[in-house]
């Protein structure tokens, strides 16, 4: 059965009163169903996948493993040929942080279990010290996992385009992202969705 991330009229009532324009754009949408990931491995080897790609072929690549592979665990991941995960469409590179992650938690080098336990700066901390994790990656397991509240990425292309399009900017510096985000808090993670909504819409919506 899919999960959706959750959120409720308390976020969108939030929103709303802090930003007209957001506001509108929720009005329009209305509720979004994002999938989300609950097992933390699985969402983590989902994030390394889509690093740099569309989203078309990422989810492409997702769906041949979940077929191929069936349960998406260290264990059935750590008892693959590096060639056999890279079958599956992704870079040889990626198939080596897949493989890499996988083996450090079977040896208890990383408990991935204890990230629920930090706050979210720790977890990109923690995340960065596996090999091709950087804070994208991290802040995508955050939201599309974790289900963390109040995570905007400045590190995705989507959110940029999503807030230039929005506020009518030619560039979103980072002084002027911070801005928003603080704006957003403490619900930034549901400003995300509709971030992504705007980014990907072509015209339908009125901004």
């Amino acid at each position: 059965m899919d999960s959706f991330f959750e959120y409720g009229q308390k976020e969108i009532d939030y929103l709303k009163s802090r930003d007209k324009r957001l506001g509108a754009v929720i009005d329009q949408t209305g509720h979004i169903y994002r999938r989300v990931i609950p097992n933390l491995f699985a969402a983590l080897v989902h994030s390394i996948i889509g690093q740099q790609i569309s989203t078309k072929a990422h989810e492409t690549i997702w769906k041949r493993m979940n077929e191929g592979i069936g349960a998406i665990t260290p264990q059935t991941i750590d008892a693959m040929a590096l060639e056999d995960l890279q079958k599956y469409g992704m870079t040889f590179k990626k198939a080596g942080y897949i493989k890499s992650t996988a083996h450090k938690i079977l040896t208890g080098e990383f408990n991935i279990e204890k990230l629920s336990e930090m706050t979210d700066e720790e977890v990109c901390t923690e995340l960065s010290k596996l090999d091709g994790i950087g804070t994208w990656t991290a802040e995508m397991l955050m939201i599309f996992s974790m289900q963390r509240p109040n995570i905007v990425s400045y590190k995705d292309l989507a959110i940029i385009r999503g807030m230039k399009r929005l506020y009518h900017h030619k560039e979103m510096t980072k002084e002027r992202f911070e801005r928003y985000r603080k704006r957003y808090s403490p619900y930034g993670s549901v400003a995300s969705l509709y971030l992504w909504k705007i980014a990907g819409g072509q015209g339908e919506l009125k901004l």
